[in-house]
């Protein structure tokens, strides 16, 4: 039985192991990037919703310019004016003389309040537990990829060093060296 070589990548030199560790690298960076999605989408489904309320804060000057509401900023949450007081006379304004627009109370009309008393009450996600170990973890994932050059050197060295030895064997093997008995 007569057996042939079917080897036929002659003059390679380790090509294959650096498709290997290129494909190799491809498919981790396809996993990061598909755990790290996944983790962001959990993280944003498990935070806990939090409703609080503000009943008369003062000193809100209700203008043009606009008065910002104390607790805007700290927690980007979803604003809704429940009332709002004249503080010199008490009386309550009317929703249509007033606008609430990212967290800024502004006047809707040509009468300017420099001394009002706001209640309003705001829904916001909070973080928990869960949320903060699903943000560490994939962080942690996603600093995998910072491995990758050190994974390229690594695979550029065994195929030179591949290339080394083919070309000390091609040599030794040429008869231009003499071999020592």
């Amino acid at each position: 039985m007569d057996i042939k070589n079917t080897k036929t990548d002659k003059g390679m030199a380790g090509l294959t192991i650096l498709l290997s560790l290129v494909t190799f690298l491809f498919v981790i960076g396809l996993l990061v990037m598909i755990f790290s999605l996944m983790g962001g989408e959990m993280i944003d489904a498990t935070y806990t919703s939090i409703t609080a309320s503000v009943v008369n804060e003062s000193g809100a000057y209700v203008n043009v310019t606009g008065y910002t509401l104390a607790s805007y900023g700290a927690l980007n949450g979803v604003y809704t004016i429940d009332a709002v007081y004249n503080a010199t006379d008490g009386d309550l304004l009317d929703a249509n003389r007033y606008a609430l627009t990212l967290g800024v109370l502004t006047n809707a009309t040509d009468v300017n309040w420099a001394d009002a008393n706001v209640s309003y009450s705001y829904t916001y996600d909070a973080s928990n537990g869960a949320t903060d170990v699903m943000g560490d973890t994939t962080t942690g994932i996603a600093g995998v990829t910072d491995w990758f050059p050190i994974f390229i050197v690594i695979g550029a060295m065994v195929v030179l060093i591949l290339l080394t030895v083919i070309i000390i064997t091609a040599v030794r093997g040429s008869g231009l060296v003499e071999q020592s008995a």
